[in-house]
């Protein structure tokens, strides 16, 4: 017997108990009766196999009741199970669904808007592409992520698989070469002249370099509670690179751009629990030394010279984008993190 929140399916095996009850008849001698394993008639009883129209049949030569009784009963209980099983799956989704970011996707375009808990259901369902919701907790259909987030919570990772999957499906209309680590390794000091360039010149050309070597960059907007700056994974023949943009200062983008990039270049995708703490330490270090060279970092700093024109002639000399000094200086605590917003860089690319 299978129960939901409406419907209750009982197998014809309770019917077929009730008639051996009322003959005093065991299993056992049903089973010989019918001239079927004893091991059969008990998962018949139990509804674990379907009432065929042979075993109808002989349902009516030793109960004597008509195989059509049976053939109806056991079609009636396969729609009712169907039905049972399906409401069931729906409840159970409806709870899932109110852990993902559903207000914001549909903010975003991503899903259509609605209030209703069934049609929410039914629109995430065809969103990542699954019969149920149910299959997102079990990672199989989830690419295996790094990312570079500032805080790990609940809302957070299904924020996180959202965005993936929404990352997953815009890369798909983009085309790439076969993946060519040697080639995006020599094109990092190609990509970091980018950061003084921008954002509308600079985007087609990543995206096209990025191709080249096998890797579909993908810009989308922050989803709320997620603490997510980029994330990586591999999807089919090529890695996909997701950013989050809006609203975003150039240092944080760049910063994250090749935070992502280390993790293709240091072999932390593709692995069954994502990136470990070693590995988002490994691509922070490589962004930092990537952008700004520790030497130079702590040549400058040493002057202790932390004034406007300072920092712009700094960052000339390297060829850098003066609000990736700031942001440095700022997270490294050389300076407030009011000072010298004017020298920094909001970028907004299309998402």
């Amino acid at each position: 017997m299978i129960r939901s929140r409406s419907i209750v399916a009982t197998p014809p095996g309770a019917t077929i108990k009730e008639q051996l009850v009322d003959r005093g008849m065991s299993q056992k001698e049903f089973a010989s009766r019918m001239d079927m394993s004893e091991k059969h008639i008990s998962r018949l009883i139990n509804g674990e196999v379907q009432l065929t129209p042979e075993v109808a049949v002989r349902l009516e030569m030793v109960l004597g009741v008509p195989a059509h009784f049976w053939i109806n009963l056991e079609g009636t209980y396969r729609e009712k199970l169907v039905k049972a099983n399906a409401e069931n799956v729906m409840d159970a989704d409806v709870e899932l669904a109110k852990k993902l970011p559903y207000n914001e996707m549909a903010k975003n375009n991503w899903v259509p808007a609605t209030r209703k808990s069934n049609e929410r259901v039914v629109n995430l369902r065809r969103f990542f592409e699954v019969v149920h919701l149910g299959l997102l907790q079990q990672g199989s259909l989830i690419p295996n992520v790094a990312c570079r987030r500032l805080l790990m919570t609940e809302k957070g990772d299904y924020a996180l698989i959202a965005w993936a999957q929404k990352a997953r499906l815009d890369a798909r209309s983009i085309e790439t070469r076969p993946i060519d680590l040697k080639s995006l390794a020599a094109a990092i000091p190609q990509i970091r002249a980018m950061t003084r360039i921008d954002p509308k010149d600079f985007c087609p050309k990543l995206s096209t370099l990025l191709a080249d070597c096998g890797v579909a960059i993908v810009y989308l907007p922050h989803i709320d509670g997620s603490f997510l700056h980029g994330a990586t994974f591999m999807d089919g023949n090529k890695i996909v690179v997701g950013l989050t943009v809006r609203g975003k200062d150039a240092d944080k983008f760049w910063f994250s751009l090749f935070h992502e990039l280390a993790h293709i270049l240091h072999g932390h995708i593709g692995r069954a629990n994502g990136a470990t703490d070693d590995d988002e330490n490994e691509a922070d270090d490589f962004a930092r030394q990537t952008l700004i060279p520790k030497a130079q970092f702590d040549y400058f700093v040493e002057r202790n010279d932390f004034g406007r024109e300072s920092i712009v002639r700094f960052a000339e000399s390297i060829d850098i984008d003066a609000g990736i000094v700031v942001g440095r200086l700022q997270k490294e605590g050389h300076i407030n993190y009011s000072w010298h917003h004017d020298l920094k860089t909001k970028y907004t690319i299309s998402a």
